[in-house]
């Protein structure tokens, strides 16, 4: 068995809710902070470069929350969520930031998550959903990063055409009404029944690509939910983890886990309508209150067979970034349920890291006290592994526990198998 947490070694500590770590060629460390201001701490997202004993900030004040940062070819590669979501380079020196992809979806549920270089030389990178399953609703008050209505609705990237479906909620902005809100469109507005969407770019809940530069978006792949991890396998393979939907909003649903998936160029893998490959109608994800919802597609028989998952995790695990050890196992930060903001009730479950077997995708879960939520992590080039603590953050009901500073960067050997 694995062991990790004996040997956890503190590498950086005094860090405000980091998100993503990257090593650039000869093993130095970046790590990136969020800049979301919880708990006190101050709005905007930081690049740091640590420098053996010290550290040396080489960005601040990005638009929050920072969701990737990837080293490649000698430049580092930046992904701020903001109003709307961006993609840039900057020098591991330091200096401006260079925009190379602009005007991404957001805000939403979900930004622009990290980077990724695929053996082709192009720059992948996922787009997470607007919305929970499709349909905005009053949830997006009760998101710790979001706290918007009205916000951006989904934008398919392949054609669909609706069914006549709508929820009614109460009107926030008039008191004593109600409102009727369809899916792929904006908060308090239903279009009818048979309307078709043409496929957008970019779009929401998808694998996108383009050049180093920026140059020649591509849709690779649509249906992610939220792909907020992703890694490219030293054979080529495309895997990322995928954040399953939440017991919230208009359209709720219930136990619903993470996943793994592959992700291959022109399929579809489900959103807003199948969970791994299962229609969101079954009875296995009927929420706490009420049914499981109904499809809001209806030409489902021109779309790719929905994909269906490497591997499923326990719900509300959030499984996001993930690494390729020497030996071939992949590890994966477990960053843990985020009850109740994100899912009416259950026990708490992540807040670990977990090794995947690629031989049968089976799951070893590694318990890293003193570790918060692991966040990311990854392998130097020397072969020790690196855990990324987004700190402590434990939302409540309309309250939220975090503590500035309480994220840190740990360290510790790997024991092959």
């Amino acid at each position: 068995m694995t062991q990790l947490a004996a040997t956890l070694e503190v590498v950086a500590d005094g860090l405000h809710f980091p998100t993503s770590l990257t090593f650039d060629d000869t093993g130095t460390p970046y790590v990136a902070e969020s800049g979301l201001p919880f708990g006190g701490a101050p709005r905007g997202g930081r690049i740091w470069r640590l420098d053996g004993d010290g550290r040396t900030l080489l960005a601040e004040g990005l638009n929050p929350p920072v969701n990737g940062l990837t080293y490649h070819d000698g430049m580092l590669y930046v992904t701020e969520g903001g109003h709307p979501s961006r993609i840039s380079r900057l020098s591991p020196d330091g200096g401006e930031l260079e925009t190379i992809v602009d005007g991404l979806p957001g805000p939403g549920n979900y930004q622009t998550n990290m980077v990724a270089f695929g053996p082709d030389g192009k720059l992948y990178f996922s787009q997470g959903a607007m919305t929970n399953t499709g349909i905005i609703g009053l949830d997006a008050y009760d998101l710790g990063w979001l706290k918007l209505l009205p916000h951006e609705h989904d934008l398919p990237g392949l054609e669909i055409e609706l069914r006549d479906v709508a929820v009614e909620t109460r009107d926030p902005f008039n008191e004593g009404r109600t409102a009727r809100t369809g899916a792929f469109t904006q908060w308090g507005t239903v279009q009818p029944s048979g309307t078709r969407i043409p496929a957008s770019l970019p779009c929401t809940s998808a694998m996108m690509r383009c050049d180093p530069d920026g140059g020649n978006l591509e849709l690779v792949a649509w249906g992610l939910r939220n792909a907020f991890g992703i890694l490219f396998l030293r054979d080529g393979r495309l895997i990322v983890t995928d954040q399953g939907a939440d017991d919230r909003g208009s359209r709720p649903v219930g136990q619903i886990p993470d996943m793994l998936f592959e992700v291959r160029e022109g399929a579809y893998y489900g959103f807003p309508d199948f969970i791994g490959g299962t229609p969101i109608s079954d009875a296995r994800f009927k929420p706490e209150q009420g049914e499981a919802p109904e499809f809001v597609l209806s030409n489902h028989d021109e779309l790719p067979p929905p994909e269906r998952a490497l591997l499923e995790f326990e719900p509300h695990v959030a499984a996001v970034k993930l690494d390729e050890a020497p030996d071939g196992r992949i590890v994966v930060a477990l960053f843990g349920d985020e009850v109740p903001m994100t899912a009416p009730s259950g026990p708490r479950v992540g807040r670990a890291v977990g090794v995947l077997d690629p031989s049968d995708w089976s799951l070893e879960t590694l318990p890293v006290a003193p570790l918060h939520r692991p966040i990311d992590v990854g392998f130097a080039p020397d072969g020790s592994l690196y855990v990324l603590d987004f700190g402590h953050f434990e939302p409540g009901r309309g309250t939220m526990e975090a503590t500035a500073g309480s994220g840190g960067l740990w360290q510790t050997e790997w024991a092959p198998r």
